[in-house]
């Protein structure tokens, strides 16, 4: 058992190295936590937008990287110009547009980041339910020289409305301080290429024509599912950061204040009913 004492007020921290499966890491740079997924969820984010699955199981790693290689290979592939055109019913232009060899490397990487963000999250929840049995102490304050981050109750709506504002926001908002800088730099990166904004600044001003001519549609597409993706992590974050509070405040109050002999005793009263 720990003293520790931040500005004249203790308070006790139990952390039991015996923890077998931890429910979750508190770190100065963000929160990566076990909670019960649908594997079906995030395999479709998989399929949307390869490495956003990865993400969901807060797999920065995998996540990030996944990300890059389908913006570089997609991009050389011209795999998203080829799926505007068959959306049009243009299929010679389609057909025309791809680059096999990018294509047929970005298949197999495709159908593994599928496969193994379902496999993940079906393996996740088991081990979600062993550590949940287990009930580990989960240290809720980090206290850093760079960040301070803590388990607290934050609004799941504020979250969802600053990404839908200005994607990234959401994630800064609850402490998810790597994911939150890399999905700025990236939504600045498909901005820039695709000349949205410029699009947009046209279409307000009643140039639809010049905002067409433009608009590369190339880059403009990974925009759609990556947009709506920062939307629902950054809601669905939130959500259970706020579960994860009241967890480690439930089992902190057990340890701390509750009678050892509390459950036993309530048994033995029922028992005389």
């Amino acid at each position: 058992m720990v003293i520790h004492i931040f500005t004249g007020v203790s308070f006790w921290l139990i952390e039991d190295a015996s923890i077998r499966r931890p429910r979750a890491y508190v770190s100065q740079f963000g929160t990566t936590a076990l909670h019960l997924r649908n594997p079906f969820i995030v395999a479709f984010w998989s399929f949307a937008f390869p490495g956003c699955g990865h993400l969901l199981q807060k797999r920065l790693l995998k996540g990030i990287a996944f990300i890059c290689w389908e913006t570089i290979v997609n991009t050389n592939a011209k795999v998203n110009l080829s799926i505007m055109y068959t959306m049009h019913g243009k299929f010679e232009e389609a057909i025309q547009t791809i680059n096999i060899k990018w294509f047929l490397l970005y298949m197999a990487i495709y159908v593994f980041t599928i496969w193994d963000s379902y496999r993940g999250t079906v393996e996740l929840n088991k081990q979600y339910l062993l550590a949940n049995r287990e009930d580990g102490l989960i240290r809720p304050l980090t206290l850093n020289l760079f960040d301070i981050n803590l388990l607290d109750k934050r609004l799941p709506l504020i979250a969802l409305l600053f990404s839908f504002l200005a994607p990234g926001m959401g994630h800064l908002y609850v402490q998810d301080v790597i994911l939150g800088l890399f999905i700025i730099a990236l939504i600045i990166v498909i901005l820039y290429f695709s000349n949205a904004l410029p699009a947009v600044h046209y279409t307000f001003t009643g140039d639809f024509s010049h905002a067409i001519e433009i608009i590369d549609m190339q880059w403009f597409m990974y925009l759609p599912s990556f947009y709506l993706f920062v939307i629902y992590h950054a809601y669905v974050s939130t959500i259970e950061y706020n579960k994860l509070f009241e967890k480690a405040q439930s089992k902190y109050l057990r340890v701390t204040y509750q009678n050892p002999n509390f459950a036993s005793n309530l048994r033995e009263f029922f028992d005389k009913q």
